[in-house]
């Protein structure tokens, strides 16, 4: 009876666990269509000029998940702070909902 106490809990908690996506694309929401195929080609001059479209991420089977308002603070924090000009990667970990990600962190 313990054993079955103990692990009611963690049944509970399965369905909030985060979910990590390592050195994907990070890409603007307005030019996610055009730049799907090749995302690495992809600048940061126009990732910041498009900030107001929202930011996504490639992953790897070739999904783009919108970010949420979080992820977007942090994604156009990350791309000022960063020095490359293209192949714009980032970790980025949260919870999926659709094609959104509640993201807890991005780094880049």
């Amino acid at each position: 009876m313990k054993l079955k106490l103990f692990a009611i809990p963690f049944l509970f908690a399965l369905p909030c666990l985060a979910e990590t996506w390592r050195d994907v694309p990070i890409v603007d929401v307005a030019c996610s269509s055009k730049v799907k195929a090749d995302p690495d080609s992809h600048t940061r001059d126009c990732a910041l000029k498009c900030e107001k479209s929202g930011y996504a991420i490639v992953a790897p089977d070739g999904t783009v998940l919108k970010l949420d308002e979080k992820g977007n603070q942090e994604a156009i924090a990350a791309l000022k702070a960063s020095k490359k000009t293209s192949h714009l990667r980032a970790t980025v970990t949260g919870d999926r909902e659709g094609n959104t990600i509640k993201v807890t962190s991005l780094t880049m």
